[in-house]
């Protein structure tokens, strides 16, 4: 297994897409911040993250979609990464790349107004860390520095608690919803959500474990708050 990492660390390391900054690079200044478009992409076309994703397959999967988009894929588990990374070197496509780092770094990867949409795709619940949760208002409040005015935030999980959870951050701030399932694929939504089926999603659905999808955005309200957790409940 540690052979297999290795090998696979070392292939993802010659992909041109594909980086692995230091904090300390981080902390010097990214060089594609602010810059992804002109300097990598070469287009002005949207910016998509995914954050926390793990085999990569809504970058990949979206990026084969929309060519006309470009895609982001976010996660500190290179293993993982490497399949998406793999897929995208084979599928010779050119709208994609991917960062193996912390989402809690991004501020430091992209700059202000910089995103258009963030895809949270079966993000870990944290049941026992509310902070830690990438719907949660600490990451918000990330997430608000680097998307544009009117960018869209996706999260899909078969978690029913994190999906409640990110719904109580909603409603606290007033955030506004274009729409929310707790079972996605017995509604009528026509989006991307239902369009692309992750690894483990496909295990979900196949034991009936419904999933549960909300596509919201941030308001001036939140712009302007630096709460980073939901006050106590009385």
């Amino acid at each position: 297994m540690a052979r297999r990492k290795k090998k696979q660390f070392a292939e993802t390391a010659e992909y041109p897409f594909f980086f692995q900054p230091s904090y300390e690079e981080l902390l010097a200044g990214f060089p594609l911040k602010g810059k992804w478009l002109p300097d990598f992409f070469k287009n002005d076309n949207p910016l998509v993250l995914e954050l926390g994703c793990g085999k990569g397959e809504y970058t990949v999967g979206l990026a084969e979609k929309y060519a006309h988009r470009n895609f982001v894929g976010i996660d500190l588990k290179g293993a993982r990464m490497w399949r998406g990374a793999t897929d995208t070197q084979e599928l010779g496509l050119k709208n994609v790349a991917f960062i193996r780092n912390k989402v809690e770094q991004i501020c430091h990867m992209f700059a202000s107004k910089e995103v258009d949409e963030i895809w949270l795709t079966f993000s870990d619940p944290q049941p026992k860390f509310e902070r830690r949760r990438l719907s949660s208002p600490r990451f918000l409040n990330l997430y608000k520095e680097i998307l544009k005015t009117d960018g869209i935030i996706h999260l899909k999980t078969d978690n029913r608690e994190l999906y409640d959870y990110t719904l109580e951050v909603i409603n606290h701030f007033k955030l506004p919803v274009e729409f929310k399932t707790h079972d996605l694929y017995q509604s009528d939504f026509e989006g991307d959500a239902p369009q692309i089926q992750t690894f483990y999603e496909k295990q979900y659905l196949a034991k009936g474990v419904p999933i549960n999808y909300v596509q919201f955005g941030l308001n001036k309200a939140f712009m302007d708050n630096t709460l980073e957790k939901l006050p106590e409940q009385e």
